[in-house]
């Protein structure tokens, strides 16, 4: 019988985001600072130390689910390795990805029932989405995400709105859910080391939801235990949409995620400040069982002790893995 990992406000842990790199192939403001710096590769976890911890994770400590991050997880070179081999676990499998390379692995997802693909998509304009990824691969992402779906994929798309970036594209991301099962979650701008995040340039998610009722009927949907998201459907709509206010009205108290960074960190908050040292512990032989609970027990009750519109995190999204 597996121990569950219960922090000291009664909150149970089940469910593990796993980065397998803090490199990634676009350069979008919220996310990757223009001097980012990446990790040597002795300084990543190795497969075989990354499916060791997973399996540590899942049978020892009940971990239900486990989501691939990054970066961008798909730019790993053994990256069908490592999601093939956590497949075997009794596990249910998610991963969020820019959706660059996301074609080159739809028929291995399709094998072995990863189902669950959210894809960071900030703009439905090609040039505007330039401009926030340094990169022109819009027609690309686009391609891959339409092709996802018709092969069935539950596709979620992440969109980061920010103001005087991209929030007049609200609209344009809510009326995708006419006529497209796709569902769409509008985030709010958070605030992370590097990206220059202002409360001016939050857009709330109560005044993306009021943009959109101003032209749609919005019916609630029911939302799953511990979710972040607070769901709806336009009426007649096929897909669905969703706000993410971690910022203005944070979820804390239903928190059920942990985050093992690349290098093999153990955060239990996204704005965690400090963390567990699990690769390090497991090179020199010594089992991290120990420092796994100690980690979620430390855990604060409110987004890693102090607010982060206070003080930024001290580590990029990137290199959380988000």
């Amino acid at each position: 019988m597996s121990y569950k990992l219960t922090d000291n406000f009664g909150r149970i842990h089940d469910y593990l985001r796993i980065s397998l790199t803090d490199k990634c192939n676009l350069r979008c403001h919220y996310c990757m600072p223009e001097d980012a710096r990446f990790l040597a590769q002795d300084k990543l976890l190795t497969s075989d130390e990354l499916i060791k911890i997973a399996e540590i994770f899942v049978y020892g400590f009940g971990i239900k689910k486990i989501r691939f991050t990054g970066g961008e997880p798909l730019l790993r070179n053994d990256a069908d390795e490592i999601i093939k081999s956590v497949s075997q676990l009794p596990v249910e499998l998610a991963i969020t990805t820019n959706g660059v390379l996301l074609d080159k692995y739809l028929l291995l997802f399709k094998k072995i029932g990863l189902n669950s693909v959210n894809v960071s998509l900030d703009s439905l304009m090609p040039l505007r989405f330039e401009q926030i990824t340094k990169r022109s691969n819009f027609h690309i992402v686009k391609k891959n995400i339409d092709r996802a779906i018709e092969d069935g994929f539950n596709i979620k798309i992440n969109m980061v709105v920010s103001k005087d970036v991209n929030d007049t594209e609200v609209l344009n991301f809510a009326n995708w859910t006419l006529d497209t099962p796709v569902h769409i979650r509008f985030i709010e701008f958070m605030p992370f080391i590097g990206n220059n995040w202002k409360w001016d340039k939050v857009i709330s998610s109560k005044e993306i939801k009021e943009r959109i009722e101003n032209l749609f009927t919005l019916e609630k949907l029911v939302d799953k235990p511990y979710a972040t998201a607070k769901s709806f459907r336009i009426k007649g709509a096929i897909g669905t949409l969703a706000f993410i206010s971690t910022v203005t009205e944070p979820f804390c108290e239903t928190c059920n995620r942990l985050r093992l960074t690349a290098e093999g960190k153990l955060q239990n908050c996204l704005f965690a400040r400090s963390e567990a040292d699990l690769l390090s512990t497991l090179r020199k032989g010594n089992t991290i069982e120990d420092l796994i609970i100690a980690n979620v027990r430390s855990k604060e009750a409110f987004q890693g002790g102090e607010s982060p519109c206070n003080k930024t995190t001290d580590k990029s999204m990137a290199s959380i893995g988000g």
